[in-house]
């Protein structure tokens, strides 16, 4: 049996389904803030910072075969590193020297677009740490190493001095985009969201049906076939952990831009909970399963916030369902009834 699906498409061609679905998604971003819908922009940004999340989540786990639990620590060190940027500016580095040490390196507030790259830089390069170590083992004991890490940095976060602890950081200012777009208002920002978001999505769809993508795949299907064909698989997966992690903390530093907000919960192991909650219900392994999972999940949270401590056992019973009805996610059983590509 081959390794390599053989519904993969040639890599020129786009197939019908994919575009139609991404011009629905495009024209429900567009008309979702305007009359008659009215749609809260707040609301939309959030649905769209977690839907990268999750679908840089999807990456790893849908075509790598990796199931990684710490991700929150790319997402929440980004947003960290992005409000710390945009509202302080001043970059504070560890150096041992007999003991530990913090260099500081004064330099003014910076603009939206410096903050969320070097955010996205930072989880990129954290990814490239813990996938070396995690990256050598398989199931779930890659799983239980990228828990520990995640929740090594979790404490990291509390004593750094940059973060500030249990309060986190606040009132980060939005600023203005090349020094030109005031992204103070909500439209400005949503639209700033609605191009990352979607520049980020079709990054993600070219890795994945790209010859790389296609050897991940064939590593998730059957990795000592992969390996028998001459395949590096070890730096297959690393290279995705990296990339996963790289849009996974895209998405945080975009997130800190919105609510202008970093605290905690965006580190903490329950946010690494919620994105595989996302990709589960949307469907492991498909293009826009994490998109609705994300914001069918982000939906939950926000018209059910009256229940308080009841949201989890919601979201709880809602993913058993999801998992009894839908075994291939919502949008995988839609793309399997159909027999379409989604």
């Amino acid at each position: 049996m081959a390794a390599i699906d053989t519904t993969t498409f040639p890599q020129s061609e786009v197939p019908a389904s994919m575009k139609i679905a991404f011009a629905v998604m495009v024209v429900v971003l567009v008309a979702a803030p305007l009359p008659p819908f009215q749609v809260s922009p707040v609301f939309l940004m959030k649905a769209l910072c977690f839907a990268l999340f999750a679908c840089a989540f999807n990456l790893l786990i849908g075509y790598s075969g990796l199931l990684s639990f710490g991700h929150a620590m790319f997402f929440g060190w980004a947003s960290y590193v992005a409000a710390h940027l945009a509202k302080v500016g001043a970059i504070s580095l560890p150096y041992w020297a007999g003991a530990w040490h913090w260099l500081d390196i004064p330099l003014p507030p910076q603009s939206p677009s410096i903050a969320i790259l070097g955010g996205t830089l930072v989880a990129g390069v954290l990814g490239g740490f813990v996938g070396v170590v995690a990256i050598r083992r398989q199931g779930i004991y890659f799983a239980m190493i990228t828990l520990a890490l995640s929740q090594m940095m979790y404490f990291f976060v509390i004593q750094a001095k940059f973060t500030g602890g249990e309060d986190g950081i606040q009132t980060v200012p939005r600023g203005r985009l090349i020094g030109i777009i005031d992204l103070s208002g909500s439209m400005a920002m949503y639209v700033f969201v609605v191009v990352v978001f979607l520049a980020a999505f079709v990054l993600i769809y070219r890795i994945v049906n790209s010859p790389f993508g296609e050897v991940l795949k064939a590593i998730r299907e059957n990795e000592p076939r992969a390996i028998s064909l001459g395949y590096k698989t070890d730096r297959y997966k690393l290279v995705a952990f990296v990339l996963s992690a790289t849009f996974a903390g895209l998405a945080g530093a975009t997130k800190v831009l919105v609510f202008q907000l970093a605290s905690l919960t965006d580190v903490h192991w329950t946010m690494s909970g919620e994105v595989v909650l996302m990709t589960l219900v949307g469907g492991l392994g498909t293009i826009f399963g994490p998109v609705v999972g994300a914001v069918a999940i982000v939906a939950m949270q926000t018209h059910f916030a009256s229940f308080g401590e009841w949201v989890p056992v919601i979201q709880g019973v809602v993913l058993v369902a999801c998992v009894l009805m839908f075994r291939r996610g919502v949008v995988g059983e839609l793309a399997a009834r159909l027999r379409i590509r989604l």
